[in-house]
């Protein structure tokens, strides 16, 4: 076993603990040795030499001693005399020469400020290795071919003049077909052109120093370009990557393939794209120790939302198996999204949850490679990382992004055989955190209620539309027209040249954090992923409007469907004398709709978590075992994952809340609590058995009326068992809640009873209950209301319909409505003056404010602490409001 060395200054310095062969630090390389030696004896001052210790040179003895019993009888004289030369040259290097002409360099001894010398993603690599170990960011160890050997490989094979010749013609990035035969035969020449020996030389020494010369010791060859990673442009999957490789031969034919895979058709095209001289791109291949994830789990994270932008939260996806599947899109991944400013304070810390199909995954195969394989029932509905695994994982991505001063896009395994945790790849996020600042673009549906034909997990914010095209393979490239929506079992970065051609993307299986999302984040291009069976249910040659401007959930509709564009400059915000807050009830947007201005969450309707993420009926899932067979599937499906009825329901609403809170922490979120009436009830799942026939259930069974009700107790406990734990375990102090409808002061008073035996009393943990204003006695009795409550949100809404005594979902009498009316307005000065006199908390959350910007204003005047404005109302009436 190598024992586990530190690099100080280009020195090998042993230490004492043992590790694993090719983990984190391996041992100082035979070609770094001698250069150290050879540099140690020309200059006795070198900083790589200790004259108290003499550590540098008992270090690249026992290296080269090493080394030298592992080489015996193995090399040719001509390859030592190659070897020896090159040291030489190392040493210049060392000395202050003006250019490292290694083929190969460990990864350690890497930093990544080495981009020009071996890629964007050995650099990055040797960095964390360097930089981060010691602070809990486990790397698997290696080496790097370079950027030198590279050049010397195409100018010594004269490989260089057959490319320039290859690429002269322009024609090549408008015709796919020339495209693909400029690029095969780039690709064949390199292949047929034999490595230069001093190369293959010091190949087989690196890999028998990582290795141990085991052949059964496994590698992962990755590309790493000099012009990959970068800030504003990731490559992603351009290039190959090639898994469990076992033996020297393997890994030798697995960099050559890897230099061929700079010509992949989708390389040139994305060079070219980007403005990337093709000349001036040099590849380099990546050999890092292979983490044995075949029997754990892998995936992706990011240190932002890759939807929004969002820079509070990582967002963390992973699968069983190999990671390549999460990577290449071949496998509908499980989701985490973690929230930063919670866990550095060290609580639990995940705000939600998706599980996906997960209905394969990638494994070893036996005598090197991978295959693709079924997963089993159990793993299908299992995650595959544990919440601690998954903080674990948002943590290092913490520590990688504040340590790269930027948001990144990094790739981690679990090892099935020591359980452990890697990062095998991290590279700047190159989209959403490159959004303009102080610009927001919006898409928006125009018509409403239009024909679903499928739906999956929703990549960017657009909306885009156009005849369907139904392609099976790449090859079919030609018969693909701009402005046609792609439709796929799934694309890869070999698509590219089709995908930036599309007016939309939609694919059967991948995930948000796929190769492919992340080039149609980058082409701008909406996508719908993870479909399932979009192949299926839509027609080669039908119309359709795919639109991922509606939450995490992505839409296709039949036909071209009419949607607006909107793009706002925020400019400077005048000031106003009032808070602005907003309406906002969907998990999905809140990460979005959470930059915009405002100062947190006036209204967060519970309805829209339980409906969407839960869709159950509470009483449904407390009487769970006395459901019958075909209800009990319905709800098995919706809650697979958690540890049954109750912790599904209770754990869903508190992950809603969580993520509305996080989006705008720490400014102040008040969740209504469940205000369904009986009919919506019903419509839940099993709800049918629950709910009452009622003749007008706008002004029936619901709100505080429910919560005070024998019949709804324990369904309403669970309710505020949810609110504790965004509260408590969560640490989402933040979260307020509003009680809606209390018709009567003894609703109020026995309602906070309830509060209280359920673990939140008013006051206690910095906890405020408000009172939606709503109802005609709440204004007669404003002053009485306000000593069970620490304000007033009032619901224009209700207030307005039971003022004017109408029906507001009526046709018949909808002219009637409006929040302007005298009689209305003068019930809204009421509840102000009251809530003003007692020195308590006044705002409004209706539709009214958001419809009329006058009525905000005058609200304004009145004094009212804050008006809830529906997101795509915040900047007009911002505005509004700031006019002089």
């Amino acid at each position: 076993m190598p024992v586990q060395s530190k690099i100080c200054r280009g020195a090998a310095v042993l230490g004492a603990s043992a590790v694993g062969l090719g983990f984190v630090v391996p041992q100082a390389s035979p070609s770094a040795a001698r250069a150290a030696a050879s540099t140690a004896s020309a200059s006795p001052a070198s900083p790589a030499f200790s004259p108290s210790t003499g550590i540098a040179s008992c270090a690249v003895a026992g290296a080269v001693s090493f080394a030298a019993a592992r080489r015996a009888g193995a090399r040719s004289t001509r390859a030592r005399s190659s070897a020896n030369a090159r040291a030489q040259r190392v040493a210049l290097f060392a000395r202050g020469g003006e250019e490292d002409t290694r083929v190969c360099i460990p990864l350690e001894e890497l930093r990544n400020t080495d981009v020009d010398k071996v890629g964007g993603k050995s650099a990055s690599l040797g960095e964390m290795i360097s930089q981060l170990s010691d602070v809990g960011v486990p790397v698997p160890g290696g080496f790097s071919t370079t950027a030198f050997a590279y050049k010397e490989f195409l100018d010594k094979g004269g490989i260089n003049d057959f490319i320039n010749n290859q690429l002269s013609d322009d024609t090549i990035y408008t015709d796919v077909n020339k495209l693909m035969e400029v690029g095969k035969a780039i690709r064949d020449k390199i292949m047929d052109t034999p490595f230069q020996e001093d190369f293959e030389a010091e190949l087989k020494e690196q890999w028998s120093r990582v290795s141990g010369g085991d052949d059964k010791f496994t590698f992962a060859v990755r590309s790493s370009a000099t012009a990959e990673d970068l800030p504003d442009a990731s490559f992603a999957g351009q290039q190959e990557t090639f898994l469990n490789v076992m033996g020297y031969e393997d890994l030798k034919q697995k960099v050559h393939l890897v230099f061929a895979s700079l010509f992949t058709d989708r390389a040139i095209s994305y060079r070219h794209d980007r403005g990337f001289e093709h000349e001036k791109v040099q590849l380099c291949a990546t050999c890092q120790k292979m983490v044995r994830s075949e029997t754990g789990s892998a995936g992706v994270m990011f240190s932002l939302d890759t939807e929004s932008g969002f820079k509070d939260v990582v967002f963390v996806t992973a699968a069983w198996g190999l990671g390549e599947t999460v990577v290449g899109g071949t496998v509908n991944p499980d989701e985490w999204y973690v929230f930063k400013p919670t866990l550095a304070e060290g609580k639990n810390s995940v705000v939600s949850r998706t599980m996906g199909s997960k209905l394969v995954k990638m494994i070893y195969k036996e005598g090197g490679g991978s295959e693709v394989v079924d997963t089993s029932e159990e793993e299908q509905n299992k995650w595959s990382a544990s919440d601690e695994e998954v903080k674990a994982l948002a943590e290092m991505a913490v520590k990688i992004e504040k340590h790269y001063g930027r948001p990144m896009d990094i790739e981690w395994a679990r090892d099935g055989d020591d359980g452990k945790l890697y990062i095998v790849q991290a590279r700047p996020e190159t989209v959403a955190s490159q959004k303009k600042v102080g610009v927001i673009e919006e898409y928006k549906m125009l018509e409403k209620g239009g024909e679903k034909v499928a739906e999956g997990r929703a990549v960017g914010k657009r909306i885009g539309s156009g005849k369907v095209n139904i392609l099976t393979s790449i090859d079919q490239m030609a018969e693909f027209e701009k402005g046609q929506v792609l439709v796929a079992d799934m694309t890869d970065p070999d698509w590219e040249p089709i995908m930036k051609k599309a007016g939309a993307i939609i694919t059967n299986r991948g995930g948000r954090t796929c190769h492919a999302a992340i080039i149609a984040r980058e082409l701008g291009i909406p996508a719908i992923v993870g479909c399932g069976d979009a192949t299926d249910k839509v027609k080669k040659g039908d119309a359709v409007t795919v639109s991922c401007a509606e939450g995490d959930t992505g839409y296709i509709y039949k036909g071209e469907l009419k949607f607006e564009k909107n793009v706002q400059d925020l400019g400077d915000l005048p000031e106003v004398g009032l808070k602005i807050m907003m309406n906002v009830g969907n998990p999905e947007t809140a990460f979005s709709f959470g930059q915009l201005p405002n100062e947190g969450i006036g209204l967060a309707r519970l309805e829209f978590v339980i409906n969407n993420a839960i869709g159950v009926h509470p009483k449904a899932l407390l009487n769970y075992d006395t459901l019958d067979a075909e209800t009990k599937g319905l709800i098995d499906e919706r809650m697979r994952g958690y540890d049954g009825p109750k912790d599904f329901y209770i754990k869903k609403i508190a992950e809603g809340i969580a993520t509305l809170a996080a989006s705008v922490y720490p400014k102040r979120i008040i969740v209504r609590l469940s205000d369904f009436k009986s009919n919506e009830y019903k419509s839940l799942i099993g709800g049918e058995q629950y709910e009452p026939d009622e003749e007008n259930p706008m002004i029936g069974f619901r709100g505080c009326g429910r919560y005070t009700d024998p019949f709804f107790e324990e369904c309403f406990a669970m309710e505020l068992e949810a609110v504790k734990i965004a509260r408590g375990e969560m640490g989402l102090k933040n979260v307020e809640i509003m009680i809606p409808f209390v018709r009567t002061l003894d609703m109020a008073k026995d309602v906070n009873e309830v509060l209280e035996k359920n673990g939140l009393k008013r006051g206690e943990d910095g906890l405020k209950v408000q009172m939606m204003a709503e109802l005609p006695s709440n204004v007669f009795l404003a002053e009485e209301f306000l000593e069970y409550f620490d304000g007033f949100s009032i619901g224009s809404n209700d207030l307005t319909q039971l003022t004017l005594g109408l029906d507001r979902d009526s046709g018949l009498v909808a002219q009637y409505f409006d929040e302007r009316n005298p009689a209305v307005m003068k019930g809204l000065e009421t509840l102000i003056k009251a809530a003003k006199a007692k020195g308590k908390y006044v705002g409004i959350c209706g539709q009214g404010p958001s419809d009329h910007p006058d009525l905000a204003k005058w609200l304004m005047e009145q004094g009212i602490d804050s008006v809830s404005l529906n997101p795509d109302s915040v900047i007009p009436t911002w505005q509004f409001l700031g006019k002089k």
